[in-house]
């Protein structure tokens, strides 16, 4: 599904926590700041009862997503920054899941939600120990 990948795309800079911080509040820009984002919305409901609307997108949008977090998780694997047997189906959800319960069940989305959330994520996935809140 082409019309999605420019909202999927990861810029790998070099600095998994900024990297990682950066895409924590790009999930929640990416739903009402592009045109993609009102039909993902829409969408969100509809994808749990219909199989119809379910399944194409999960093979094209959400497949797209997880292939790129997995090419640039590669990367940070390389660097020595992310363990050699993350998952990154599992490191995905753990890092997006939470801004979606909270887009749908309440709740805000700070800045220091979004630190939490990555920090979270490092601890179980850095390859060394994580500083919370050092800048990489």
């Amino acid at each position: 599904m082409e019309p999605a990948a420019p909202h999927i795309a990861i810029v790998a800079t070099g600095a998994t926590r900024a990297e990682l911080f950066r895409d924590v509040p790009s999930a929640v820009r990416a739903l009402p700041g592009t045109p993609f984002g009102p039909v993902r919305r829409a969408l969100l409901s509809q994808i749990a009862i219909d199989p119809a609307l379910a399944n194409p997108f999960r093979a094209g949008v959400i497949q797209a997503g997880r292939a790129e977090v997995a090419r640039v998780d590669a990367g940070r694997v390389r660097r020595g920054d992310l363990r050699a047997d993350i998952d990154c189906d599992v490191a995905t959800e753990l890092l997006v899941g939470p801004v979606y319960f909270r887009l749908m069940f309440g709740g805000e989305l700070t800045h220091a939600f979004a630190e939490r959330v990555v920090d979270a994520l490092l601890h179980g996935y850095a390859a060394r120990p994580a500083h919370p809140h050092a800048v990489d």
